[in-house]
């Protein structure tokens, strides 16, 4: 018996067929999408697990101890002053690396200490009772102690003779916290009769080398410093220097400091202080000192800057408070 097929039998036939077709063309698409992820995962563990290769030397970083001075000169005259020394550490202390920063002015070098920035700083006395209390310890002393004391410098043709002719007129200093360019003056000139708060203008202009010059420009009628930036200004600018005249100098109390931040290594501490009071025993040494208008570095501690501390009382209680801002 024959067997017929309808039409409507055949269209279903067609349909069943292209759906299998389909569904297999799917289905085999993820399937060979499965297998290449395996077949990656497995290589890539296979490359973690062995070993690894670079066409690059990693390097370990070595420590780096930042070395502020408080502003003697401006930035420039301090980088060229003080890098044969910073250059000197660097070749001496192996293993760390030292780098010079300067300030532009009393304040920002200040704040520096109070966030305790730097690792390694040289302040003024006055300073460095300031950063005793930010965790700062002194390990060297920067010149010697009757280097340091003030100046004050006028000019040639300018009439001053005594500590009265100052009166109505202006004083220069680098800052209302220099030791030696301001708070000696300013005790000088009360010991000599001036009200420093009502008798003269005090202008506080950023650094020695302004406080000079602001003399020698005639903004001012005298100008207060201290003995290594004037023997500089001298050097650098004989011209000017020439109209100008040392006309008082203070009594001496105790050079400026070298201190280190209290978290650092005492091996590098160590190590900093003697490369520093070594110095002067080399002919290479001998020029970097001169090169800061500094004798030499003498061993000293915390305990030496005491009579710093007695100084600004007697000072805070006859002529005026001193703060940083």
């Amino acid at each position: 018996m024959e067997s017929w097929i309808l039409p409507q039998q055949v269209k279903i036939t067609v349909i069943g067929i292209r759906r299998f077709s389909f569904l297999n063309r799917y289905f085999g698409f993820w399937f060979m999408l499965l297998i290449i992820f395996v077949v990656s995962a497995c290589r890539q563990r296979q490359q973690e697990q062995g070993p690894k290769y670079s066409n690059s030397l990693k390097v370990k970083a070595i420590p780096a101890y930042h070395f502020a001075v408080h502003p003697l000169y401006n930035p420039a005259k301090m980088m060229e002053s003080y890098e044969p020394l910073i250059d000197y550490l660097n070749n001496n202390i192996k293993g760390v690396r030292f780098i010079l920063e300067a300030s532009r002015d009393y304040g920002t070098f200040e704040n520096k200490y109070q966030n305790r920035d730097p690792e390694f700083l040289l302040p003024n006395p006055w300073q460095t009772l300031q950063a005793m209390k930010a965790g700062y310890i002194v390990i060297a002393m920067a010149g010697e102690p009757h280097d340091f004391k003030g100046l004050v410098i006028v000019r040639k043709e300018g009439g001053i003779v005594k500590p009265s002719d100052l009166k109505g007129k202006s004083v220069s200093y680098p800052a209302p916290t220099a030791l030696a360019a301001c708070i000696m003056i300013q005790y000088f000139l009360h010991s000599h009769g001036i009200n420093v708060n009502k008798d003269i203008r005090n202008f506080y202009v950023g650094s020695q080398e302004s406080s000079i010059m602001n003399v020698y420009l005639k903004k001012t009628s005298a100008g207060a410093c201290w003995p290594p930036p004037w023997r500089a200004f001298q050097k650098d600018h004989p011209r000017e220097a020439a109209e100008l005249k040392v006309i008082w100098e203070t009594e001496s109390l105790i050079n400026n400091s070298v201190m280190i931040r209290n978290d650092l290594p005492v091996e590098i501490r160590e190590k900093v202080q003697k490369c520093l009071i070594n110095l002067q025993k080399s002919m290479q040494g001998k020029l970097i000192l001169d090169g800061m208008e500094t004798a030499c570095f003498i061993h000293a501690t915390n305990k030496d800057y005491n009579i710093v501390r007695d100084y600004i009382k007697r000072f805070e209680k006859h002529v005026r408070k001193i703060s940083m801002k």
